[in-house]
């Protein structure tokens, strides 16, 4: 069932930097279907971190790397790198906001959705007074600051989603600040809850509008209560007892009880001279019982040593976790088993390192990682990038894969992240040898680029790149971009974390063929160059690369 959809033309590769030649790369769909099918079967139970699922997991991965001919690549020749975990969940508590007129309820998955991650018995939330604080966002480089010194100690904050640049019309103060529509890390959800901590908040809320967001309230309320976060001392935990969302026509509400027009403040929040507004007579209580237990997840790592610079390292990397057992849905499936994310990106790893593998060995290591607790905050990716195996400044570059689409062959590939590094290059330059071009992502407000483990390494100076088939309607040979379209319209509304989101005999798999072998052709040629991927000038990560610079000379 083998079969090759190009090879790379001399002639190109000729004008390629630093790049030797490479005859083929192949796929087989066969085996990628295969190891889909084996991980989103309900014998690993959605594979939750921490659970039997984990565990059997775990072993699946390892027996596949072994059959393939690795060897282990986690500390102290192990094949895993142990990953210390809270794990937190909510039970049946009351919230509420008292008003000027009067109590409004704060039930969780209606009004609001909240978690935790702290390791108290009860999430406890006192009358606190309640501060809107615009978009969050404290940059003395674009001299932007929403706090203004306030003081919110003990307080619950509000946030707006996105940047502050999002909903601008031309002419007004915050028009092209931050990206314009592309969003910055100012604009995710995580930056805002650390911002919150950092000012001494013990409670955020961030307002949910879907469009700014990137994503419905369903996948909002999707985790259940759940919330996972690295073991933290207790000096370096958060100091949110509850942090999560507040649902659209419930701010708007919330905020007219106190007299104030969101629409309007919201407005007032795209100037840089913003200052957080206190809602007059209005404070939130919460009395919310916790479970919570420390885990030990895993990552499990792999890798082909370097023949001639071992010490130089090109990472892939798919996330094996997916959100575990939940409540049936219409056909009783209960598992929600991540089949799409990210158990045909963990099939990819093996299909590239198969291949890989059966070839010359490669003058650079290559590492092949499986993240676990990618969906609870890339925290396995987090954590290896904080404690590295391999160094980072000898680290060449991280390549992604999180959700390939699965409508057939296109003329194309999406590219995340336009303007960050020079792998975009190589992408272009390897997408023609197949006959392809690349399409920038079609939404960047909704912060792709910030959403997947491959960010882990960004924001530490590795240059990365990153597959996602939900970053833009793919142009497929078969019904063009309204096809792919509906692709991603029919995935992320019905799919994304559900349990719908399984081995479906529609699946045509022609497309991620050929974005797995774009992505395991630039790997094997950086694992075989002595070149090194570099920054764009503009990107907020090239800074920090520059400053290991030596190592890589």
């Amino acid at each position: 069932m083998k079969f090759r959809h190009f090879a790379l033309v001399p002639a190109l590769l000729a004008a390629a930097v630093s790049v030797p030649a490479l005859a083929k790369v192949e796929v087989d769909p066969g085996n990628l279907e295969r190891d889909v099918r084996t991980l989103a079967s309900d014998v690993f139970e959605g594979r939750a971190p921490g659970t039997s699922g984990e565990d059997r997991t775990i072993g699946y991965l390892i027996a596949r790397f072994q059959d393939i001919g690795l060897e282990p690549a986690g500390p102290d020749g192990s094949w895993v790198q142990a990953v210390p975990l809270l794990h937190t969940r909510l039970g049946e508590g009351t919230m509420a906001f008292a008003t000027p007129q009067g109590a409004m309820p704060a039930n969780q998955g209606e009004q609001v959705y909240v978690s935790t991650l702290r390791p108290d018995d009860q999430a406890r939330i006192a009358k606190a007074p309640v501060v809107f604080v615009g978009y969050g966002v404290r940059a003395p480089e674009r001299g932007w600051d929403d706090f203004k010194g306030a003081d919110l100690k003990g307080k619950v904050v509000v946030f707006l989603v996105n940047d502050p640049d999002f909903a601008a019309a031309p002419g007004e103060p915050a028009a092209g600040k931050f990206g314009d529509r592309t969003m910055t890390y100012y604009g995710r959800w995580t930056y805002k809850f650390e911002e919150a901590a950092r000012q001494g908040a013990v409670g955020a809320l961030i307002v949910h509008e879907t469009e700014a967001a990137g994503y419905g309230w369903n996948v909002v309320v999707s985790p259940g209560g759940e919330n996972y976060d690295i073991a933290r001392k207790p000096e370096d935990l958060t100091t949110l007892a509850l942090q999560g969302w507040v649902a659209g026509d419930a701010a708007e509400k919330l905020f007219a009880s106190a007299g104030l027009d969101l629409a309007g403040l919201r407005k007032r929040a795209r100037s840089p001279q913003f200052r957080p507004v206190t809602l007059e007579g209005v404070t939130f209580d919460a009395t919310v019982p916790v479970e919570h237990e420390r885990i030990e997840s895993h990552n499990v790592l792999a890798r082909i040593p370097g023949s001639e610079r071992p010490e130089e390292t090109v990472s892939l990397g798919a996330h094996w976790d997916a959100y575990g057992e939940g409540k049936p849905e219409a056909q009783g499936r209960k598992y929600r088993a991540g089949a799409n994310d990210d158990a045909l990106g963990i099939a990819a790893l093996f299909e590239i390192a198969r291949s890989m593998k059966a070839g010359p060995p490669p003058e650079r290591s290559v590492l092949f990682a499986a993240w676990t607790a990618e969906e609870r905050g890339l925290l396995g990716s987090e954590y290896y990038a904080a404690n590295p195996v391999y160094p980072l400044e000898t680290t060449v570059a991280n390549l992604a894969i999180d959700i390939l689409q699965t409508a057939g062959r296109a003329r194309d590939v999406v590219l995340v992240g336009k303007g960050q590094d020079s792998l975009e290059d190589d992408m272009a330059r390897v997408a023609k040898a197949q006959g392809r071009t690349v399409t920038p992502e079609s939404l960047p407000e909704r912060g792709l680029f910030y959403r997947a483990d491959h960010f882990s390494f960004a924001k530490r100076g590795v240059p990365v790149m990153l597959l996602m088939g939900i970053a833009g309607a793919s142009d497929l040979v078969e019904g063009g971009r309204e096809a792919g379209q509906a692709w991603i319209d029919a995935y992320t509304g019905d799919c994304y974390h559900q349990a719908c989101d399984a081995w479906d005999e529609s699946w045509n798999l022609a497309g991620a063929v050929e974005d797995i072998e774009l992505v395991g052709t630039i790997a094997e040629q950086l694992a075989n160059a002595q070149s090194w991927p570099s920054w764009k000038d503009g990107s907020e990560f090239k800074a920090i690369r520059a400053k290991s610079a030596a190592a890589r000379r």
